[in-house]
């Protein structure tokens, strides 16, 4: 059993960012040559987070929305009294979506279902450099 990691940066923006992370943890995976294991990905942070989802343009949008509706940006948060930085509904809505994924490795490739993808959540009210880790326990491929 080997543990291998790595680190992506994501630049975000002032809104509500759901960027589609797939590609370049699949690129990463194969580089590690793990034929099966356990990834774990992790965003450092209280403002955002890691799910999957279809990472389709309507979809996206309707995700979107259905934050907003469950958590406004809008309302009073009493994080904003204290800090001033208006950024308490980011806080609130990283907390419900969590800052880390597990997924699973069989044959080198990640099971993912067909219309799965990975998507970092950046909720904050500023652009930022966002660091995801990635840290596979797994069985190396013989090539590897």
């Amino acid at each position: 059993m080997e543990i291998r990691s790595f680190t992506l940066e994501v630049a975000t923006t002032d809104g509500t960012d759901i960027i589609d992370l797939t590609p370049r943890v699949r690129e990463k995976v194969a580089a590690l040559g793990v034929a099966a294991g356990t990834l774990t990905l992790f965003t450092p942070g209280s403002t955002a987070a890691l799910t999957t989802i279809e990472y389709e343009t309507g979809v996206i949008n309707d995700l979107r929305r259905a934050i907003e509706r469950l958590l406004p940006r809008e309302l009073t948060y009493e994080h904003d009294r204290r800090w001033g930085d208006g950024n308490g509904y980011a806080h609130v809505r990283a907390a419900f979506f969590k800052p880390d994924l597990t997924l699973l490795i069989e044959a080198g490739r990640l099971l993912l279902g067909t219309w799965q993808q990975i998507v970092l959540l950046d909720f904050d009210n500023r652009p930022r450099q966002r660091v995801v880790r990635g840290q596979v326990m797994g069985i190396l491929s013989s090539s590897a």
